[in-house]
């Protein structure tokens, strides 16, 4: 019986105080650029037909504000994958999901082919703004070009890598 509560005990602390705080970051890094990216290649890929329906935003025609979008969907995904200017690339991803969240719920785009043919398309920016917050707040991790430039940077200046706060 003690060896149980032994066993069960000590799974119990394994399982809750052991944390992959940097591996999770990568897989979440990971995820939301391949699912970005996916975004991206489908408007590319049907870009003669999203051109002539794709609403203008800031002045732009439909046309630029699609290649800026595109830009946006398939350059900051791979930045963000790679763990490079993290913070500073979920910036346009995090702003162009507001702004298809404002169209989705004005209804300015009705039945438009780029977008996802699910039930409630309406919460799939809010669920990339939600990735994109968490990404801004915890920054890339230790798996991340960011981290080894910081690094090397600290290296070069002589200084500790203590200065990198851990989250």
């Amino acid at each position: 019986m003690k060896l149980r509560k032994d066993c069960i005990r000590n799974i119990f602390v394994k399982s809750t105080g052991y944390s992959y705080t940097n591996l999770g970051r990568l897989f979440l890094r990971l995820f939301v650029g391949l699912m970005m990216l996916q975004f991206g290649i489908r408007q590319l890929m049907t870009f003669g037909e999203s051109a002539q329906i794709f609403p203008s935003v800031m002045g732009m025609s439909g046309e630029c504000t699609l290649i800026v979008m595109i830009l946006i969907e398939i350059v900051c995904s791979f930045f963000i994958m790679a763990g490079f200017l993290t913070r500073l690339m979920t910036l346009p991803p995090f702003i162009a999901m507001c702004v298809a969240e404002y169209y989705l719920l004005a209804n300015m785009w009705p039945d438009a082919p780029f977008e996802l043919s699910w039930t409630n398309q309406i919460y799939l920016p809010v669920m990339f703004l939600g990735i994109y917050f968490f990404i801004l707040l915890v920054g890339p991790g230790k798996i991340s070009i960011d981290y080894f430039l910081s690094l090397h940077i600290l290296h070069t200046a002589d200084k500790s890598e203590t200065e990198l706060e851990e989250v």
